[in-house]
């Protein structure tokens, strides 16, 4: 695709990583605008939750979806677009200062959780479940990528699965006035052990 960094194809190129029954999850090559109003009412339910700069806009679709070293999924459902997920190289957020306190920032070893979400009349069908399996599976192909961070609200955490640790409590996340949690997930114990034996 030989567009200008700044532009935005119409059409969305994906590639389907897993479908279920009526489900389907696709990695996002590039967005196109013809989805951007589909995208951006998905995002009205994060922004419930996690406030209004959750919500998309074109220039964070443009963002998040179509540059380099991002990780952006979609769900869909009959063909429509029913949730997304994205992964960012945490140094892309360096703006962000808990970000920069990190202490895996500039390592390039993590990836973190930008957004997940999964439209209301989709919830308890599975395809949340889908979601989450396929962006993890795919996140432990990427041979540099050791950890998956993000922010959840309190108590969500301790519900995943698999190697998890609270790195920092957050009062009022985002406006929110809601307590959330920074949780790092270990992508593979056995692998970090390895990896420590060796240097030490």
């Amino acid at each position: 695709m030989d567009l200008d960094q700044n532009q935005q194809s119409s059409e969305s190129v994906t590639h389907v990583i897993a479908s279920s029954g009526t489900f389907q999850i696709e990695l996002v090559e590039h967005a196109g605008s013809n989805d951007n109003k589909t995208l951006i009412k998905v995002s009205e339910s994060l922004a419930k939750e996690y406030g209004p700069a959750a919500r998309l806009t074109s220039n964070t679709i443009q963002t998040y979806f179509n540059r380099k070293g991002t990780l952006p999924f979609i769900a869909r459902d009959r063909g429509e677009i029913v949730g997304y997920m994205i992964g960012v190289p945490l140094e892309m957020l360096s703006r962000e200062p808990w970000a920069r306190l990190d202490a895996n920032f500039n390592k390039g070893n993590t990836i973190y959780t930008y957004a997940f979400v999964v439209e209301k009349d989709s919830k308890g069908t599975g395809c949340a479940k889908i979601l989450k399996r396929v962006f993890l599976n795919q996140t432990k192909k990427l041979e540099s990528i050791l950890y998956v961070t993000g922010h959840v609200r309190q108590g969500i955490a301790s519900r995943f699965k698999g190697d998890i640790s609270i790195i920092d409590e957050i009062d009022n996340w985002q406006g929110t006035g809601k307590t959330f949690e920074y949780y790092r997930r270990e992508l593979d114990p056995e692998n970090l052990k390895d990896q420590w034996s060796s240097k030490n």
